[in-house]
C-alpha cells in the first residue's frame, strides 16, 4: 500500500544513471555498492546481515515489507545496510509475528529506502555493468550534486569492514534453533566448546552451532592466539563477513596461527575466504555476486545442494595449494563454493547452511563439524 504523503527520493550510480523514486524509511542521503539480491523472502534477515555492511541492498521481488518485522528474524542487532531500493513497499503489513512495518524500521534506524523505481532494469543493468558505487538521496534531487558524492566513495575492494561489525566483547551464545528444524543427528556424545571468530557473525550461525551441542564461545576478529587458547576450544569457527577478505590482515594473521593448532576449523562464507587466504590461496571480486536464496552447489556430494548465498568476493581456484581440495563449486559460474585440506581437518563453504532465510540442504556441514570434533 502505497504512503499518503509521498516525499520524492533520488538513485544515481556511479555511470551516471539515474533512477526517481518515492522515499521510503529515513530522510538523508547515503552512498555505497549497490548489489541486488533474488530472494523471495527473508528481507528482514538480509536488512540485519553483518555482511551486507556498506552495501545498498535492491530487492528484486517487486513486494517488500508484506509481512513487516519482528525481533525474531534480525541476524545482529540492528540493520546494516546502508540503504534499501524496492519495486513497492507496504506500510500497513498483515503477519501475526509483525511488530512495526519495515519503512518505520528504517526509519528508526535512520536509514534511507527508494521504492517506485523499475528494479527489473536495475538489476539487468547491475547484472552488465557489475557491482556499482551509489547513492540514495531525498535532501540532494540534483543528480549531478549527487553523481559527484558517489563517484566520490571508495570501492568495496580493498575495504576491511569486519572492524565495523565484529563484537567488542567475548560472550557465551546458547540459543538454538526451532526444534523441528532438528533433523539432522549429531554426536553429542559430550559439549564440545568452539570458539567462534566474529568477522561479522549472523545469529542463526551461533543457534546451529548451540543446536549441535555446541558450547560457543563468541570473540572478536582482532582476538590474540592467546585469548582463544584461554578457552580451550575443541574446535574453531570462521564467521561471514562484509568487506573485501585479503584486507582483513589480522584475521587472517590469526587463522595461520589457529591453524597451526590443527584443531578442526569450519569457515562460512568471508570465514571460508579467510581460510583459503590463510592456506596460501588467493581471492577476487565477482562481477555482482551471488546474492540470493537459491544458488546451486555441488561436487564431491554427486548431487546438487540448493543454497542461500551473500558474498561478493570468491576465491580463485588456480591459486589453491596441492594440499587443499575443492568440495563444492557454484553450478552457475563454476567459481569455488567449498573446500577441504586433504589431510588436517579444516574445511569451509562459501554459502550459508545455517539458511535464514534459504533452504535447509546443507544443514549436514554443522554435523560434520561436531564429528570432527568428536574423532579429534
Amino acid at each position: 500500500m502505497a504512503q499518503g504523503n509521498k516525499r520524492p527520493a533520488i538513485l544515481v550510480l556511479a555511470d551516471g544513471s539515474v533512477y526517481r523514486g518515492w522515499s521510503f524509511g529515513a530522510k538523508g542521503t547515503v552512498v555505497g555498492e549497490v548489489v541486488f539480491n533474488t530472494g523471495m523472502t527473508g528481507y528482514q534477515e538480509v536488512l540485519t546481515d553483518p555482511s551486507y555492511r556498506g552495501q545498498i541492498v535492491t530487492f528484486t521481488y517487486p513486494e517488500l515489507g508484506n509481512t513487516g518485522v519482528n525481533s525474531e528474524d534480525e541476524e545482529s542487532a540492528r540493520p546494516q545496510v546502508k540503504g534499501a531500493i524496492a519495486r513497492n513497499v507496504t506500510y500497513r503489513p498483515s503477519n501475526w509475528r509483525s511488530t512495526q512495518s519495515l519503512p518505520d524500521y528504517l526509519q528508526q534506524w535512520n536509514i534511507p529506502g527508494i521504492y517506485g523505481i523499475d528494479t527489473r532494469a536495475l538489476t539487468r543493468q547491475i547484472r552488465s555493468l557489475g557491482a556499482i558505487n551509489g547513492g540514495i538521496s531525498t535532501e540532494i534531487l540534483d543528480s549531478d550534486k549527487l553523481l559527484l558524492q558517489v563517484q566520490q566513495a571508495p570501492s568495496m575492494a580493498g575495504l576491511n569492514l569486519v572492524k565495523e561489525v565484529t563484537t567488542k566483547e567475548v560472550y557465551e551464545w546458547s540459543e538454538t534453533t526451532e526444534s523441528n528444524w532438528e533433523f539432522a543427528t549429531a554426536t553429542k556424545t559430550k559439549t564440545y566448546t568452539v570458539v567462534a571468530i566474529d568477522f561479522g557473525v549472523k545469529k542463526n550461525i551461533l543457534r546451529r552451532l548451540a543446536s549441535y551441542g555446541c558450547k560457543v564461545i563468541v570473540v572478536p576478529a582482532n582476538s590474540s592466539i592467546e585469548d582463544i587458547l584461554a578457552h580451550n576450544p575443541d574446535g574453531i569457527f570462521l564467521s561471514n563477513g562484509p568487506g573485501d577478505p585479503a584486507a582483513v590482515t589480522e584475521g587472517i594473521a590469526l587463522s595461520k596461527e589457529l591453524l597451526k593448532l590443527k584443531k578442526p576449523t569450519f569457515g562460512i562464507c568471508m570465514g571460508h575466504q579467510i581460510l583459503g587466504l590463510s592456506l596460501g590461496a588467493e581471492t577476487f571480486k565477482l562481477k555482482f555476486g551471488h546474492r540470493g536464496l537459491n544458488q546451486p552447489a555441488g561436487l564431491q556430494q554427486k548431487q546438487v545442494e540448493i543454497t542461500s548465498q551473500n558474498h561478493g568476493f570468491a576465491i580463485a581456484s588456480e591459486s589453491l595449494g596441492a594440499d587443499v581440495e575443492i568440495t563444492h563449486l557454484n553450478l552457475n559460474d563454476k567459481t569455488v563454493a567449498g573446500l577441504q585440506h586433504k589431510t588436517l581437518p579444516f574445511f569451509s563453504v562459501q554459502y550459508h547452511p545455517e539458511a535464514s532465510p534459504g533452504p535447509h540442504d546443507a544443514d549436514y556441514l554443522f554435523d560434520k563439524f561436531v564429528n570432527l570434533m568428536a574423532n579429534q
